[in-house]
Parts: structure tokens; sequence; C-alpha cells
């Protein structure tokens, strides 16, 4: 933690730490987040629930329609200071360099307070015409002019957690976002249903005094790991150095979320608003499949960045293909879930909702195909290399674009997802190949055998056992096969047993819980 401001400029590098040390960082930090990701999608699920049985399919596309809005007026704002936040707070903090954090916080932060406010006020100008000229659904402009009042508070709090998860410290971004985020907003859906009675308007409601408070706390968590008020005259300010980081990742990530948000909003165009409710609760169940990966890629930012500016290539090579195994062991239960029982989870929700089982199917394997390439954005995005991420989502862009408009006219959802799987693959492909090309080494290993054989052994279990069950059962058939899955694969994985490395990461953690209980 840096509490004091120096007196010079001059950067004081700190000791470097060994390999094993940032595995162990990585644990402690991937098995915080996993947990408040765990904790934060289980909520997610339950209010997506919650929503999908009060609103059905038609406020609830009108409900996700208006934050798919504010979600990319959100992104205009950011330039892309949240990556470079990640990047450039985690290496002035390593190098205690408290003049260059402090200039980099206040350029981050400057400009996405300036603006985010200027593409609020853009957002409730055009509601109207977004509203009625491109979805023919004049409900929705009021909804649109509603949360365009928030974009400066979803800004900062994103601002303000990749700052945070610059200083490696994750429990702060698990706290608020984690935790706070949904335990506030479904408490407040629960009680505006109970009250007033719940609709697209009450829900976005909810959404919006969460946003705020989350936004608020974030700033709080922020100012303790680097204490904010102090002269603005004392930080370096490297407005071109950060520019040059953040443009490309700000195109990227523009073009990455337009490109994921683009189904949606032609599902709206070209269907009925009840077809987005369909593909969006797809898409948030798919999200579960998320956690794992994006759980280890927030941990590994600061990490690689480290390993990177200290000149480590074979560090940085093995923590690579040690996040990807860690990853494809956490993933793959999900996957597999989603992949054989997309109907029965769907069915969950209501039955206007299982029209999306395929859909739901297709949109799993989208997130398998993110595994099994590795964390190959994190590696360009934390290497200085955020120009190949550009053009590679541009690239993903129009192929999605042009696929979306092909099949999601005849297709629906289904085109939807179609077109989600092949924008994927290719930007994955084209990400692992880049790696590949700059540090000579892939995402692979031999520990990635044992997952695979695992799963398929549960999955063979699991179809035979699935012969002698109804399918008509329902919610008794998918929670029977589910448990069954779950408890082959972990069973499995503990007793063909762990790597030397993933040993040395549970021989740490005991040996930590010894001293605790000592005390």
């Amino acid at each position: 933690m840096i509490d004091q401001p120096v007196s010079s400029t001059v950067a004081t590098p700190l000791s470097p730490i060994s390999y094993e040390q940032n595995v162990i960082v990585a644990a402690k930090g991937g098995s915080i987040t996993f947990v408040g990701k765990l904790f934060v999608y289980g909520a997610r699920f339950v209010i997506a629930l919650v929503l999908a049985r009060l609103l059905a399919a038609g406020q609830y596309g009108l409900y996700n329609l208006s934050l798919t809005a504010v979600e990319l007026f959100t992104y205009l704002a950011q330039l892309g200071m949240a990556t470079a936040l990640v990047r450039y707070v985690s290496h002035f903090a390593s190098q205690r360099d408290e003049a260059g954090l402090w200039g980099t916080l206040q350029i981050g932060f400057g400009l996405g307070a300036i603006l985010s406010m200027f593409f609020a006020l853009a957002l409730f100008v055009l509601a109207d015409t977004i509203a009625v000229r491109l979805f023919n659904e004049p409900r929705l402009a009021p909804l649109l002019q509603m949360v365009s009042l928030v974009v400066p508070a979803f800004t900062l709090s994103d601002l303000a957690a990749a700052a945070t998860r610059g200083f490696k410290t994750m429990k702060y971004t698990v706290i608020a976002q984690n935790f706070t985020q949904p335990l506030v907003r479904l408490t407040l859906i629960l009680i505006l249903a109970v009250f007033v009675g719940l609709n697209a308007r009450w829900a976005l409601v909810a959404s919006i005094i969460t946003e705020l408070i989350v936004a608020g706390l974030l700033l709080r968590f922020l100012n303790k790991l680097f204490p904010l008020r102090r002269p603005l005259q004392a930080g370096r300010r490297e407005f071109r150095r950060l520019l040059r980081f953040a443009l490309p990742v700000y195109g990227a990530n523009l073009i990455n979320r337009f490109g994921g948000n683009i189904r949606m909003l032609l599902l709206g165009i070209f269907g009925a608003v009840s077809s987005v409710g369909v593909y969006a609760l797809a898409s948030q169940i798919n999200l579960l499949g998320d956690m794992f990966q994006s759980s280890l890629g927030n941990v590994a930012q600061p990490i690689i960045s480290e390993l990177y500016s200290r000149g480590d290539r074979r560090g940085l090579g093995r923590f690579y293909q040690l996040m990807t195994k860690w990853s494809l062991m956490l993933n793959l239960p999900l996957f597999l879930i989603l992949v054989l029982f997309p109907g029965s989870l769907l069915a969950l929700f209501g039955d206007s909702f299982v029209a999306g089982s395929v859909a739901l199917g297709i949109l799993a394997w989208t997130g398998m195909v993110d595994v099994i390439t590795g964390l190959c954005g994190v590696m360009l995005d934390m290497t200085d290399n955020t120009h190949l991420k550009l053009i590679n989502t541009s690239i993903t862009l129009v192929l999605s674009v042009g696929l979306s408009l092909g099949l999601i006219p005849t297709l629906g959802v289904y085109g939807a997802a179609l077109s989600a799987l092949a924008a994927q693959i290719i930007v994955n492909v084209l990400r692992m190949a880049e790696v590949f090309f700059l540090f000579r080494v892939l995402p692979y290993s031999r520990g990635l055998l044992k997952p695979l054989a695992i799963a398929g052994v549960s999955v063979a279990v699991v179809l035979f056992v699935a012969q002698w069950l109804p399918p008509a059962a329902g919610a008794s058939y998918f929670g029977i096969n589910v448990a069954i899955l779950l408890a082959v694969y972990i069973g499995l994985t503990l007793l063909v047993g762990l790597s030397p490395e993933d040993r040395a990461v549970a021989a740490r953690l005991r040996r930590r819980l010894s001293a605790r209980r000592e005390r």
C-alpha cells in the first residue's frame, strides 16, 4: 500500500518476486475473485429468474435493450482507460512511483468524467430517435432517457474497479461488484415487486440505484489504497503514453462490445422484443461459464504486466499455460451442463424462454472457445500489444455484423448465437497465433489431458444414467443429472490428483490455515 507522496519522481523498483510467488498470488487472488464471481453469478441467476418470471419475454426485452444502450454509451465514455489503469497502476505501483501513479489516475478519471457526461446527454437527446426509428418501439424512449442519467456512475464504477485491480488487490472489487451490487439489486427488485409491482421501468430503477451505491463504494476503496486528497501538481501526467496504450484498447473494446450487442440490437430491429428477451436470458445464463475465466483474467492482468516488465519470458509462458489449465478444469462442468441440458435449464424461467435452448447450447461453445485458447487477449493487452487487439476485433466485427445480418432475419435467435460462435472462434485463433509469434508459447501443456479425460468419463456416466430417468420429470430430471455430473467430475479430479504446481498452492494454503488455527 502507498500512503505518502514521494519527494522525487525517480522510480524505486521493488525486489522481483519469484514465479512460485506469482502462482500463489494468482491462486489467492483467483480464489477471492472466484468466490465473488460465484456469488454474483448465483445472484444474477436468481435475479434473472425473478425478472423472467415477473416480466415475461416482452418486458424483459425492453429492460435488456435499455441496459444494452447504457453499456454501449459507457464504453464510449471510457476511452479504453479501464485497461490502461490496470496496466499502468500496476507498473507504477511496482516501481513505487507515486507521481506517475497519481498522474495516471488523474488522466483516467478526468477523461472518464468529462466523456461520460457528454455521452449521457447524447443518449438522453437521441432516446426518442433510437426507440421509434430504430426499434419501432415507443415504450423504449422514456426508459433510455432514464438510464442515460447514470452513464457517469457506470463509467466511474468501472474505472475505480480497474484501478483497485492494478494494485493486485481483488477483494475491493469483489466486495463492491460481486457482493454489494447483486445483493442491493435483488433486494430492491423484491421490494419494488411487492409494493409497486414490477415492470421494465421499476427493474431499471433498481439497477440505477444499485450502480450509484457501487460507484461510491469503489471510489472509497480506491481512496483507501491510494489517498486521493493530494495536490494535482504532485502527479506526473504521461498523457501521450496512456493514450498510445488506451486508444487501440478503446477501439478494440468498443468494436468487441458493439459486436456482442449488435446481435441483440438486430433481434430488436428484425424481430419482436420478446426475441430480445429470450436471447438476453440465454446470454445471461451462458455468463455462468465465464466466471472462472474472468476471475483468472482479472488476477492475471497485473502479474502478466509485471512479468513482461521484468523481461521474464520463461515465467510468462509458464504462467500463461497454468492459467489455461486452471480455467479449463474449472469451466468444464458448467460447459457440460449448458450443452447437455439447455432446455431443462431454461424451463425453470418459464415456457416463453424454452425456445432459446438451442441458442444456449451454441453460446456455451463460445465460452469454451475462449477457455481453450487461453488468456491470449490478456497477454496481448498487458504486454503493450494493444494495436493487435484493435486489428483482431475490427476483423471480427466485420464478420460478426455480416453473419448477423445474414442469419438473424431468417434464423432469429439461432442465427444470433451462430454469429457469436463464429466471431469468437476467429478472434481467439488470431490472438493465440499472435501470442505464439511474439513469445513462442502456446497455452497448452500436458496438464490439459487430465481434465479432458475426466470430462469424457463424466459425460459417459451421465448419458448412461439419463436413459433411466424420464425427461418429463422437469426440474427433478435436471437436478439429478447435474448432481451426478458434478459428483463424478469432482470425485475423479480428486482421485487422479493434482500437479506439482497445484500441490504447491494447496500446501501454501494449508500452512496459512494451520498458522491461523494456532493463533
